[in-house]
């Protein structure tokens, strides 16, 4: 009975962590929801730009974290960058609300948005507090 509790408990814990996973990689931002893929191509298009030297009208650029958000153990620093609600990679142009913030080995932060916040700063979307 111990062991079948045992694996029981191990089973849920795997399964807690791993729905966790996969709820911080797809996040909505207001009324606006991004898929992990949508996520992962921002990223990916913002780490190339910096990681190459590059930038679309000044983005990728430093993101300083003023609001101090738990980036769930990523360490900065960080870099911020467009995440477009039409789906399309962002290459220049107006920005939109959305963020997806990246430290300098190219690991995701989070995703933030200026929608809701006051000024210019940025709240939390879903899965980044």
């Amino acid at each position: 009975m111990v062991a079948i509790k045992s694996l029981l408990s191990a089973a849920l814990f795997a399964s807690s962590a791993f729905g966790a996973a996969i709820l911080r990689r797809q996040t909505e931002c207001g009324n606006t929801y991004y898929s992990a893929d949508a996520i992962n191509a921002a990223l990916n298009q913002g780490y190339d730009y910096y990681s190459n030297g590059e930038e679309a009208h000044s983005y990728p650029h430093q993101y300083n974290d003023y609001e101090g958000f738990d980036f769930g153990g990523v360490s900065g620093p960080y870099q911020e960058f467009p995440i477009l609600s039409s789906g399309r990679l962002y290459r220049g142009g107006s920005p939109g609300a959305d963020r997806v913030i990246f430290n300098t080995n190219g690991e995701l932060a989070g995703v933030i948005t200026h929608d809701g916040a006051s000024g210019n700063d940025f709240v939390g979307c879903s899965g980044t507090s």
